[in-house]
C-alpha cells in the first residue's frame, strides 16, 4: 500500500511530496490511513480537524484523538470549534451541507493565511462510487457521472485510487486504531442507504461491480474532457468580450444541433442548469433575462450577454468639485477653462451658472428623463438607451452626473442640452470622467 500511495503521488500529485499541505482529519479509517502514509513519506503535513459539536463527548472525543494522532506521528495539528446547529438554522442547510460549507471556509482561510499551499481530503473509491450513483439517482449529465474530481483547486484527493477496503487491510495490518462515526451506520441519510443497502446488492449481483465501475468512471472522465475541449472551441469562435459582457452570437447558437446538450457545454460553467428557459430565451424577445447562482443572461438584439451576478449599486453620490471629486465610484475632474476644447466620451463642457442645485452622482433609476444634447426635445433614460440599441446592461452600468433631480449628463454617452456652453456663457466648467479618457 506504501508503494502504492508514494507512485501515485510521484505521478499524479507530486506538490504534495514538495510543498506543506493540510490534511483534513476527522479521526476516521480514511482520514487516518492518509495520515499515515503522508507520515511515512516525510510529507510536511498539518492535522486540521473540525469539530462541529454535533455528537456531544463523542466530538470531542475525535479531537482528542485526532490532537493525540499528531502527537504520536510528530505532525501539527490544529482544530476548529464551530456553532454549527445555529449556522444550519441561520441559512436553512442540511447537515451535510452546512458542515461542508463551514470545514472548506476554514481551509481556505488556513490556505490564505500562509499555513500550507494545498488541502488533502480522504475521499476514497467507495466514496467515489456512492456518489456516482446519488447523482444518477438525482437525474445529471456528464459532470455528475464523473463524481468527485482529484483535483478542484488547492484541494487534493489522493486516495480515490484506493477503495475503502484496501485502506482498511492496510490499517489493520499495521495495527492503527480510528473512531467509528455512529452516524455513518444510520439509514437516515441517503448516502448511508447507498453504502449499506445499494452497493452490496450491486456486489451480490456483479463480484467485480467497484472495479468496472472504475474503468468506466475513466471512460467518462475522458468523454468529459473531450466535450470541454470542444466546448472551449465553441467559446473561442461564439463568445466576444464586450464592454458590457461577453456577448454570444444566436444565429451561431442556433446551428448548434442538438441545441440543449450544446447549451449544458458551454454554460454550465456559468451556473445554468435551467436548459428549456435558456432555449426559450434564445427565441425570445430582447430584454428578457435569466439567471444562475453567479451569473445573468440578458437576450439582446443579436445576442445573448453574459456577465457576473452582481449587487445593484443604489447609492447616490455627492460630488464637491472643489474636493477634486474624491471618494466616488468614477473619478471626476473639474476645471474653468476659457474656451471650449477637444472633446470625447468622457469630457463634457458645461454652463457652470446653470448647474445652480448641488451635483449628484448616481445610477438610473425608472421614470427618469433628459434632454439630449441637439434633439430638441425630452427623452426618457430608458428610451435614448433603446434607440441607441445599447443593452439594459449598458444602461444599469450608467452613471449619472445630476443637479439636484436633473440630468446633466450620461457619463460616457450623452449630455443634457440644458446645460449646454452658448455665447451667452459667463463661466464654463471642463468635467473630465478618467474612465471615458
Amino acid at each position: 500500500m506504501e508503494a502504492a500511495f508514494k507512485a501515485h503521488l510521484e505521478t499524479h500529485f507530486p506538490e504534495i511530496l514538495l510543498q506543506p499541505v493540510l490534511l483534513a482529519c476527522s479521526g476516521g479509517l480514511d482520514s487516518v490511513v492518509l495520515a499515515h502514509l503522508c507520515a511515512r513519506l516525510g510529507v510536511q503535513a498539518t492535522l486540521a480537524h473540525c469539530n462541529f459539536q454535533l455528537r456531544g463527548g463523542e466530538s470531542d472525543g475525535d479531537q482528542h484523538f485526532v490532537e493525540v494522532l499528531g502527537k504520536s506521528l510528530g505532525i501539527p495539528v490544529v482544530c476548529k470549534t464551530f456553532q454549527t446547529r445555529e449556522y444550519l438554522e441561520e441559512h436553512g442547510l442540511s447537515v451535510q451541507e452546512g458542515a461542508r460549507e463551514l470545514r472548506y471556509a476554514w481551509f481556505e482561510t488556513l490556505l490564505d493565511a500562509g499555513r500550507a499551499n494545498f488541502v488533502l481530503t480522504a475521499h476514497h473509491a467507495n466514496d467515489q462510487l456512492e456518489t456516482f450513483l446519488i447523482h444518477l439517482g438525482r437525474g445529471t449529465g456528464l459532470d455528475g457521472l464523473c463524481g468527485i474530481p482529484a483535483r478542484n483547486g488547492r484541494v487534493l484527493r489522493p486516495l480515490l485510487l484506493f477503495t475503502r477496503e484496501r485502506l482498511e487491510a492496510y490499517a489493520q495490518a499495521s495495527g492503527l486504531t480510528w473512531r467509528e462515526d455512529k452516524t455513518n451506520a444510520e439509514l437516515e441519510y441517503l448516502r448511508n442507504r447507498y453504502r449499506h443497502l445499494v452497493i452490496p446488492g450491486l456486489k451480490a449481483v456483479v463480484p467485480e461491480f467497484p472495479e468496472r465501475f472504475q474503468t468506466t468512471l475513466t471512460h467518462l472522465q475522458g468523454s468529459r474532457a473531450l466535450v470541454e475541449r470542444y466546448a472551449g472551441q465553441l467559446r473561442e469562435s461564439l463568445f466576444r468580450e464586450q464592454e458590457d459582457g461577453t456577448h454570444v452570437l444566436i444565429k451561431g447558437l442556433l446551428e448548434l444541433e442538438p441545441l440543449q446538450p450544446h447549451l449544458y457545454a458551454l454554460f454550465q460553467p456559468y451556473g445554468f442548469s435551467d436548459w428549456p428557459a435558456l432555449e426559450r430565451l434564445l427565441y425570445g424577445p430582447a430584454g428578457k433575462e435569466v439567471r444562475s447562482h453567479t451569473h445573468r443572461m440578458l437576450r439582446g438584439r443579436e445576442s445573448l450577454i453574459l456577465r457576473l451576478l452582481e449587487p445593484k449599486e443604489k447609492g447616490v453620490y455627492e460630488v464637491d468639485p472643489e474636493g477634486g471629486g474624491t471618494g466616488l465610484p468614477l473619478s471626476l475632474r473639474f476645471e474653468n477653462v476659457s474656451e471650449l476644447g477637444p472633446t470625447g466620451p468622457g469630457i463634457l463642457y458645461a454652463d457652470r451658472d446653470a448647474l445652480k442645485q448641488g451635483l449628484r452622482l448616481r445610477k438610473w433609476k425608472k421614470g427618469d428623463y433628459f434632454y439630449p444634447l441637439g434633439l430638441g426635445g425630452r427623452k426618457t433614460i430608458s428610451k435614448y438607451f433603446r434607440d441607441a440599441r445599447q443593452s439594459r446592461f449598458r444602461k444599469e452600468d450608467a452613471w449619472l452626473l445630476c443637479s439636484g433631480e436633473d440630468v446633466v449628463w450620461i457619463i460616457g454617452h450623452r449630455a443634457d442640452d440644458r446645460f449646454k456652453v452658448t455665447e451667452s456663457t459667463q463661466n464654463i466648467w471642463k468635467i473630465t470622467c478618467e474612465a471615458y479618457e
